[in-house]
């Protein structure tokens, strides 16, 4: 007689992603405001602080140098120059959030999303997008802190980055004013994972 027995749970390596203005970060925080039992991946980059942002909780803010040297020591999971900045993940951090149980969620941009798909094909990525490339465009117009030519690169960078959609496993409209719906979305597809008779499993 065969003994029934329930899948076994994985915690989840969740990668949220998408062009620039998408509200990515707005998602990470509505879910950090409803005390979701993740943990929340914080980015090492080499940009400075803007108004308000807090090292080590938004992003851990470092040198040059010091970026180089986790290079060298193999202390990063992924790593790219964005804008002329570079953003790495830090690897012992997301070691340690899975051995403890916990998902992972981390934050990246597409270029970033596909190496970790790479890596880590058991990886759930998540494309974070706006209805349409013209209400894109118009929410980066509205941010309103970049110089012209920042501007036009990051319009042209976001539309080719919106064509790369077929890369995720999932797609989640974020539609302006309308946060709630699509971080219940990325709830729903996180429950939804949990889920699988087969799960996904994530060896760093």
């Amino acid at each position: 007689m065969t003994t029934f027995q329930l899948p076994p749970r994985y915690p989840l390596l969740i990668v949220i992603s998408g062009p620039s203005g998408v509200g990515k970060d707005s998602a990470l925080l509505r879910l950090k405001e409803r005390d979701c039992p993740f943990h929340f991946v914080v980015t090492a980059t080499t940009r400075p602080a803007r108004s308000g942002e807090v090292h080590g909780v938004d992003y851990f803010f470092i040198s040059l140098d010091e970026f180089a040297e986790m290079i060298d020591e193999n202390e990063l999971l992924e790593y790219a120059n964005v804008y002329g900045d570079y953003k790495g993940i830090p690897k012992q951090q997301v070691r340690d959030a899975l051995a403890s149980g916990k998902d992972v969620i981390m934050r990246l941009d597409v270029q970033g999303a596909a190496t970790i798909k790479t890596m880590y094909p058991s990886a759930v990525t998540i494309f974070l997008t706006a209805e349409s490339e013209a209400s894109l465009e118009q929410r980066l117009r509205e941010r309103r802190t970049e110089t012209d030519a920042s501007l036009k690169l990051r319009i042209a960078t976001a539309r080719k980055e919106m064509r790369r959609i077929h890369e995720f496993d999932y797609c989640v409209v974020n539609y302006q004013e309308d946060l709630d719906q699509a971080v219940d979305l990325i709830l729903g597809i996180i429950n939804t994972e949990h889920l699988r008779v087969n799960p996904r499993k994530i060896t760093l």
